[in-house]
């Protein structure tokens, strides 16, 4: 059976899943490395290796969790502190008590680092939704940040671009899908049981054969929690609507701050749509991503060949190198 849309972001899948050997099988991704209280007993899992500053700090894409960056940490890590966390309710974090959006993720992230004792600079590695998360804290706190890198990071208009492309009940299939999310949040309440129907259609039925066998358990395992269910289904509902307003709000110039984009190589075209659909489709990621590249003097935009959303897994060299790249860039700038 397929894996459900839903155990696509909990399983980290992409358009291509062809890894005949597990890729990471750290059984630190298999239970909490440091929970930190962020205030009230609400606790985060963070995970920090290497020495050094700048930082970097690590946020995954939506529904994701620190094992996104399990490719990438360990590289980083020879050369400075990389520290990757899990958001609200994701991964073996606390369950939220507020939605997912930009400005709640940005200010947890901020009283995580300042209750971790991870002082700044710190330079921002951001996949996905996340890009939109590291976009507001950058905003808000512009003397801490001193580099970003955005791996595919979702953009405040690709919501009205997509949706204005082809069939015009793309909008009417997103918003039955977020019903279904949280139909899976009283169901996760009342117990999700591996092997039914609920489980595979809320979780997933199958492994993602990236990961270990150990590691695939542990995310079925919170994946069938409310507290997961119900912080992807926050942060699903709210991306194309509340969250983005808030990234327009904090919209600015970056000023000569490094700043990376990594976007995928143009995908073929889908059963579900035109060969023009599909051009249009590729021509606005690109520009939308020029345009983020564009917000700093030296922005980047790197279409990576050969990939698909989850560069970190499939080119975990070409992040790393970014990050280096902006913390030498950083470097000599704050150079006296």
């Amino acid at each position: 059976m397929r894996k459900s849309f839903v155990a696509c972001m909990l399983l980290a899948c992409s358009v291509a899943q062809a890894a005949t050997e597990p890729l990471v099988t750290d059984p630190v991704y298999t239970h909490p490395a440091q929970l930190v209280d962020i205030g009230g007993g609400r606790r985060m899992n963070l995970y920090c290796t290497g020495k050094g500053s700048p930082t970097v700090i690590m946020d995954a894409g939506m529904g994701d969790s620190t094992i996104s960056w399990a490719l990438v940490q360990p590289a980083v890590s020879q050369h400075v502190r990389a520290c990757s966390f899990d958001r609200a309710g994701l991964g073996f974090s606390d369950a939220a008590t507020r939605p997912g959006t930009p400005e709640n993720a940005a200010d947890d992230l901020h009283h995580l680092l300042g209750a971790a004792g991870i002082k700044p600079p710190y330079v921002l590695v951001a996949h996905s939704l996340g890009g939109l998360n590291a976009r507001v804290f950058a905003d808000h706190y512009p003397s801490e940040v001193v580099g970003m890198v955005m791996v595919e990071s979702s953009h405040e208009d690709q919501f009205t671009e997509g949706w204005a492309i082809g069939a015009a009940d793309q909008k009417p299939k997103y918003e039955a899908y977020l019903a279904q999310m949280h139909q899976c949040i009283a169901l996760a309440e009342k117990g999700l049981k591996p092997g039914t129907d609920d489980f595979n259609r809320c979780v997933g039925d199958t492994s993602d054969p990236r990961f270990g066998e150990a590691i695939n358990a542990a995310q079925r395992a919170y994946g069938a929690t409310p507290r997961w269910q119900a912080a992807v289904a926050s942060e699903r509902e709210n991306v194309a609507s509340v969250s983005v307003e808030q990234v327009r709000k904090t919209r600015k110039s970056y000023g000569d701050m490094p700043l990376f984009v990594l976007i995928h190589s143009p995908y073929p075209k889908g059963n579900d749509e035109t060969q023009l659909e599909r051009d249009l489709r590729t021509l606005s990621w690109e520009r939308l991503h020029t345009q983020m590249a564009a917000m700093s003097t030296r922005g980047v935009n790197m279409i990576v060949p050969n990939s698909t959303h989850y560069i970190q897994y499939e080119h975990p060299q070409v992040v790393v190198d970014a990050v280096l790249q902006s913390i030498a860039l950083s470097s000599s700038s704050r150079a006296p």
